[in-house]
């Protein structure tokens, strides 16, 4: 069973290193779905800029419609949505472009302890609650949490270092998913 099917069960996901008073839980509930070409976990890009090209629809519910206003004057979006087939968290993972194991907040892998996704992708239009957008690496039928207009200005800064990913630079566009989260 997936958290996300935990969640709409009403059940609370226990993990493993965690008393069960430690923290609140929190719930969210979607505000849309994200339609796209990709229907498997396999072979789909690993990050937007390996999704150069790709349509998708975000379509978001009617309640949420009025707050699409203005959205159409941005070229570029953030998307936040559920990792929904995610099973369980993975302290540890090997990434997709890399051979071995590295801790999850040093990597990009769904397999979080809140799946929580975020894409960055470029909006062509906005038709009443539906944005049809590009460069879309996210899996058909993903729950959207929240749209948050990209800007420069707040959202652009150059880097000092890149982690163990800075020798993996240019190979992103070329990897697909196999699967193995």
């Amino acid at each position: 069973m997936t958290i996300f099917e935990k969640i709409k069960m009403g059940e609370k996901e226990k993990m493993p290193d965690k008393k069960e008073n430690d923290r609140p839980v929190l719930a969210f509930a979607p505000i849309g779905v994200i339609r796209s070409p990709f229907r498997d976990l396999r072979d789909m890009p690993i990050q937007p800029a390996g999704a150069a090209g790709v349509r998708g629809e975000v379509i978001v519910d009617p309640p949420y419609q009025e707050g699409l206003r203005d959205l159409d004057g941005f070229s570029h979006l953030f998307l936040l949505y559920l990792f929904h087939r995610v099973e369980r968290w993975k302290p540890l993972v090997v990434p997709f472009l890399d051979s071995q194991p590295r801790g999850i907040f040093a990597t990009r892998a769904p397999v979080r302890p809140n799946p929580i996704g975020l894409s960055v992708v470029e909006l062509l239009k906005v038709e009443d609650n539906v944005l049809v957008v590009q460069n879309v690496d996210i899996l058909d039928g993903t729950p959207l949490l929240d749209i948050k207009p990209y800007f420069p200005d707040f959202d652009h800064y150059a880097t000092k270092k890149n982690g163990w990913l800075e020798s993996r630079k240019g190979h992103v566009k070329n990897r697909r998913s196999d699967g193995r989260f």
